[in-house]
């Protein structure tokens, strides 16, 4: 009988998931003082005339309604990026602790006990900010800002096991304060990280093997229907 027609057991290396988890994490509330807002927006139009960020805006008789401000994550070099799609561009690296991955006890809802360890993650990254004025142009752009946030995890992540992290979702919020007083920059960070355990393993299965399809042939281009329509109860009947 042919191979194709007969399950047998097969012998595959693949990526086992030993745990998966996801959670949502705000990063800690950066916060950017007149002085650091002088290097935030390196040689840009907000500084012109030795004016600061705020300066600037009230001089040219801007309300705060005139302009609004977007947050985008980025690489390093302040080129916006997709966080689903170029996670190259975030760090997102276990911790390594010097005694290894810590023991955990763990009572389960089913009130079984079972050791888990705990896993320490480390998230990088940059974001780029953006002031427009009310026709939607860019007057004021600032340099990559680093965030970073260290998480813990309680996983099944035995010896052997490797991290693989990932962001699914990505939120930057800013907000610019002016008063006669000070100007401030909030940049607040929400993303959910989604963390896997690994190891690759080899494993028994039962499995038939494949042959191809039937192959789907395109339809021609060439038109079938050479005439148009006719209209028979008008024409040539009367």
């Amino acid at each position: 009988m042919s191979h194709s027609h007969h399950k047998e057991k097969v012998c595959i290396k693949t990526r086992k998931v030993y745990d998966w988890v996801t959670r949502q994490v705000d990063v800690p509330l950066k916060s950017f003082s007149d002085r650091d807002l002088e290097s935030i927006f390196p040689d840009s139009k907000c500084h012109r005339h030795d004016k600061k960020v705020c300066e600037f805006f009230t001089s040219h008789g801007f309300n705060p309604e005139d302009f609004t401000i977007r947050c985008f994550l980025t690489d390093e070099d302040g080129h916006r990026i997709d966080p689903v799609v170029d996670n190259d561009a975030l760090i997102c690296q276990e911790i390594i602790q010097p005694d290894g991955r810590q023991p955990v006890r763990i009572t389960l809802p089913s009130g079984e006990k079972v050791t888990l360890q705990k896993v320490k993650a480390l998230v990088k990254g940059h974001v780029v900010v953006q002031i427009l004025d009310a026709n939607g142009h860019v007057v004021c752009e600032s340099k990559a800002i680093p965030f970073a946030t260290a998480q813990t995890f309680i996983l099944c992540a035995p010896e052997g096991t490797m991290l693989d992290c990932h962001i699914s979702f990505f939120e930057c919020d800013a907000s610019l304060v002016c008063t006669d007083n000070f100007s401030q920059l909030d940049v607040s960070i929400t993303l959910c990280l989604e963390v896997q355990m690994e190891a690759d393993v080899k494993i028994e299965v039962e499995a038939r093997f494949c042959k191809p399809r039937e192959e789907i042939l395109e339809a021609t281009l060439c038109p079938t229907d050479k005439f148009p329509p006719q209209c028979p109860e008008v024409f040539p009947a009367h």
